[in-house]
């Protein structure tokens, strides 16, 4: 399948997309999100072998954020009008990541700015460049944050800290997002998309059955009472025990032997 504004591998269990519009930063047209969703549908499917998504962007940054050319350009007699658009063509796309049955990882290099630093947010693990810098730049242009910014900051980061980031619009460099928590790991430039393909060889290879549920259950325990997540991780836990990923972790255990495993209930 080939597109306009991204690129899509799948080889070895790892679905690459990576963001290809490298003139603009890759930032987000209208284009680039629509390929974006029907690339993520490809990926969803069981019969594609993909078992972790890893997401990029080619050239000096990961993403920009949001076309702002591309918004005027398309909407000139209501450019100002971006509430539809984030209900259109956004959310689902991120509920699409959010809910992907797979890890996803999000390797970042260079700038990861307004919707662009969401987009990385939104995938479990980020890891980026040592020069990589994050920005909330939404109030430097009079908006407020999106994607999913103000529900994802909060509780990654601290209140204190997501106001400092949401208020001020300042860049934030990756190995300070480390500390903070808000991304998994910072290494050096030349080593990002080795060490973010290693990451995602080694999530492809574990048991991506459970890896899904264990996914689904992190995303449901800030809004879920204890009682409730208690229930949750009960069913959860009796649908991968009766998987043959179970089987084979249990049976590579006593065998001595590193696991193989399929994703397979």
């Amino acid at each position: 399948m080939s597109f306009e504004t991204i690129e899509l591998d799948i080889s070895e269990g790892i679905a690459s997309i990576t963001l290809n519009r490298p003139d603009r930063l890759n930032a987000l047209s209208f284009t680039m999100l629509r390929e974006l969703s029907s690339a993520l549908t490809t990926i969803a499917d069981p019969d594609s072998g993909a078992r972790c998504l890893l997401m990029s962007g080619r050239g000096r940054g990961f993403c920009s954020g949001a076309d702002l050319i591309d918004i005027d350009k398309k909407n000139p007699d209501n450019p100002g009008d971006v509430g539809d658009q984030l209900d259109q063509l956004y959310h689902p796309m991120l509920r699409q990541i959010r809910n992907l049955p797979m890890p996803t990882v999000a390797a970042v290099s260079g700038p990861a700015a307004g919707g662009g630093m969401s987009l990385a947010l939104t995938c479990d693990l980020v890891i980026a460049g040592n020069s990589a810098t994050f920005l909330q730049a939404f109030c430097n242009i009079g908006l407020v944050p999106d994607m999913g910014s103000t529900y994802l900051l909060p509780r990654l980061i601290g209140l204190p800290r997501a106001r400092e980031m949401a208020l001020l619009g300042q860049k934030l460099p990756a190995p300070t997002a480390v500390e903070w928590g808000l991304i998994y790991k910072s290494v050096d430039d030349d080593s990002l998309m080795d060490e973010g393909r290693a990451l995602a060889a080694k999530l492809a290879a574990g048991p991506t059955y459970a890896l899904a549920r264990i996914k689904s259950l992190l995303n449901s325990s800030p809004e879920a009472d204890y009682d409730h997540q208690l229930e949750l991780e009960a069913l959860a836990q009796r649908e991968c025990a009766s998987s043959s990923d179970f089987k084979e972790g249990v049976d590579a255990f006593r065998e001595k032997r590193p696991a193989t495993f399929s994703g397979i209930r």
